[in-house]
């Protein structure tokens, strides 16, 4: 079992900068991969980036690409979302996900955090 818990959003101006956190319990966290998606209001859940298990391979959606850097500390089983350059259009709740089956579908994620609000203004 993995439980994880995102922490770090909040309320932005457009051009700041966000770092979530998701915070993972249970040893094996590190034989997982992890992901960051978003779901805006009225709108599916969407992919954001993810990292493999050793954090030496990283996957971006383009609408992240360049802004936002994934990145994983297996000794503390957290999972890191560094978001700079924040658009209005990046305001949506951001869920951290752990995944044996592949990175970037929703369906291939088994774990899920309770999310985290990132508001941005313009």
């Amino acid at each position: 079992q993995v439980q994880l818990v995102e922490s770090g959003g909040g309320l932005v101006q457009a051009g700041g900068s966000l770092r979530l956190s998701c915070a993972a319990s249970g040893r094996t966290f590190s034989r997982y991969a992890a992901g960051w998606f978003r779901q805006a209001p009225g709108k599916e859940r969407e992919f954001v980036a993810a990292i493999n298990w050793g954090g030496f391979s990283t996957y971006y959606a383009e609408s992240g690409k360049d802004r936002f850097t994934i990145s994983r500390d297996n000794a503390k089983n957290t999972v890191y979302l560094q978001m700079n350059s924040l658009k209005p259009e990046d305001t949506a709740v951001y869920y951290c996900g752990a995944s044996n089956r592949g990175y970037q579908n929703v369906d291939e994620y088994g774990y899920w955090g309770q999310g985290t609000q990132v508001t941005v203004s313009s």
